[in-house]
């Protein structure tokens, strides 16, 4: 027997987005009562499947959590062995069945009603005994699965959880949930640090700022720059204003044009002035575009406030070893 694996792999793909697309029909007043219903829980969602239909609601479940909705999946054998204990009054069922039968979730319908608790289903049956039951009943209507033996759950599985992702981003959108919200969910990913990491808690501050005045000499700022080991030194006035850099790169230079009394000449001679800065309040990944991108790859900037007076350096490796790429 031949085996096409490459026309398989796209029949798969085709009876699948076709499943998602027949969805469209179906975001209709049953999907805006769902949100309402979902968005108007007092409590958390409670997403139910078994099998193929549990993995999906997992992830369905983490969705919700991550985008604003308190959520949470719980195995519906499990349910009806103890688990069902962890639902309240205020909380919402949302149940996944393809075929709207499962039995396991059907046992719970008494329970559910009289926890008062609202059920939103995803079929692939409005008439569905499952179906009958629900609050709403989102219709995901898969009369067809991608497995030729018509056995395994593929376009099903993948049409419910897209009506899950849409749910999920109808209420979020509904919420005006944030960016910045986003990453209050996701503290300890790079994503997460990219939203909320600051520069102000990434730079050197207080004594650990290189810094030297206007008429220091460039000895001066060499044992300033190997003291505190960033490479360069700021150069300020008696105000602590930033008026300059000194970095490697003008120390080199300093060097090739002064051969003979270098050790002697003015910050105010060698220095870089009108340098790049940046404000501490800055999202520290804005400040490694903003070092990367520049013309003369800035390895070091530094942070100053409203006045021009310097608060602060960044160094570009302080960044990414904060793991925000």
């Amino acid at each position: 027997m031949k085996k096409d694996f490459i026309a398989s792999g796209i029949e798969v793909i085709q009876k699948e987005a076709a499943s998602i697309l027949g969805l469209q029909q179906h975001i209709d007043q049953h999907f805006k009562k769902a949100c309402e219903i979902i968005l108007q829980c007092e409590r958390r969602i409670v997403v139910m499947g078994l099998g193929k239909s549990g993995h999906i609601g997992g992830k369905i479940a983490a969705t919700f959590a991550s985008t604003g909705t308190p959520s949470f999946f719980v195995h519906a054998a499990e349910a009806i062995h103890g688990d069902f204990g962890m639902l309240m009054p205020g909380d919402v069922v949302l149940a996944i069945s393809n075929s709207g039968k499962t039995n396991e979730i059907l046992i719970l319908i008494p329970h559910i009603k009289e926890s008062n608790i609202d059920l939103i289903t995803i079929t692939s049956d409005p008439e569905s005994p499952l179906a009958k039951n629900a609050t709403v009943n989102l219709n995901i209507d898969v009369k067809e699965e991608a497995c030729n033996l018509t056995l395994a759950p593929t376009s099903s599985s993948t049409a419910s959880l897209v009506m899950g992702d849409a749910l999920a981003i109808a209420v979020l959108r509904a919420r005006g949930f944030t960016s910045s919200d986003f990453a209050r969910s996701h503290p300890g990913g790079t994503l997460g640090k990219r939203l909320l990491l600051r520069v102000n808690e990434l730079m050197h501050k207080g004594n650990t700022v290189p810094k030297v005045q206007e008429n220091a000499t460039l000895k001066e700022a060499l044992m300033q720059m190997t003291a505190k080991r960033l490479g360069m030194t700021c150069v300020v006035d008696t105000e602590n204003k930033l008026l300059g850099v000194f970095t490697d790169g003008d120390l080199r230079r300093t060097l090739e044009h002064h051969p003979t009394n270098a050790l002697e000449c003015k910050m105010t001679d060698l220095m870089t002035a009108h340098c790049s800065t940046i404000k501490s309040d800055i999202l520290a990944f804005e400040a490694l575009n903003l070092m990367e991108n520049n013309d003369k790859k800035i390895m070091v900037m530094p942070v100053v406030d409203d006045e021009k007076k310097i608060i602060g350096v960044i160094h570009l490796h302080d960044i990414l070893e904060a793991g925000i790429v």
